[in-house]
């Protein structure tokens, strides 16, 4: 083989390999959010895929079959955006425990810009999602999502993909998400019922309590002290759980 093909044999396997960790660095937490401009995304993404692509294994393709080439690429891209997304609706579970949180204290309509959500999100869920993306860096979990897309060649194997399973696998996703979602909001609605319970027995031996005026300041004043407490609680669940869905990927 002379030189030319050797060098297009390894520029079609960097493709690869950038088709699929190209893609997930698109939406993984941590890497793809919204807030890193694009230019400093792709520049991390070229620079991962040089620097894994000895340790995949992905092999050299024959340069005198280019067209080939393509469907293997729409399948690692697929499946790339598959573990994008999956892990960015794990995250979610924090908008949605931040937004519950925001429901229950009163300031739901306290709205930020969005920090890695698919939407809007309140101010809460915009604070605890941008603690976990520094979490993510502070515990170096940022290195086991790398390890994740370096051994998810192992469960996927290059040009093999596995439609249902994928699908199901998501569904699960979505489920794992809306319940980590309202078990990291749990004590707020314990703290809710409580005090609202509390606010209408008092209006009741006391009708001429402005109860409205009297409810905001309480029930705010109760949730952020909740969530000073809660919030290394809630944290440290998503972490695990995220933790525990990239293991899926490494073993």
């Amino acid at each position: 083989m002379d030189l030319g093909a050797f060098l297009t044999s390894q520029v079609m396997a960097y493709a690869l390999v950038f088709a699929r960790l190209g893609s997930v660095m698109m939406f993984i937490p941590g890497f793809g959010e919204t807030q890193v401009p694009v230019r400093h995304r792709l520049a991390l993404a070229l620079v991962l895929c040089a620097a894994l692509l000895p340790a995949t294994p992905v092999a050299p393709m024959d340069p005198g079959s280019p067209l080939a080439l393509l469907p293997v690429l729409g399948l690692e891209i697929t499946l790339g955006l598959w573990i994008g997304l999956t892990a960015r609706i794990i995250m979610t579970a924090l908008q949605f425990a931040g937004y519950q949180v925001g429901m229950v204290s009163g300031l739901a309509n306290a709205f930020a810009p969005g920090m890695g959500s698919f939407q809007g999100a309140t101010l809460i869920g915009s604070a605890l999602m941008m603690a976990a993306v520094a979490l993510i860096f502070v515990t170096d979990l940022h290195h086991v999502i790398i390890g994740a897309l370096l051994m998810s060649y192992e469960v996927f194997p290059v040009g093999r993909i596995m439609p249902g399973d994928l699908a199901e696998q998501i569904v699960r996703a979505g489920g794992m998400s809306l319940y980590l979602g309202v078990s990291l909001a749990a004590p707020f609605y314990v703290m809710g019922l409580v005090l609202n319970v509390g606010l209408g027995l008092a209006n009741r031996m006391m009708p001429s309590l402005p109860v409205f005026f009297v409810a905001s300041p309480v029930l705010i004043g109760a949730g952020l002290l909740v969530l000073v407490f809660a919030a290394p609680s809630m944290l440290r669940a998503y972490l695990e759980a995220f933790t525990d869905w990239l293991g899926l990927l490494a073993f």
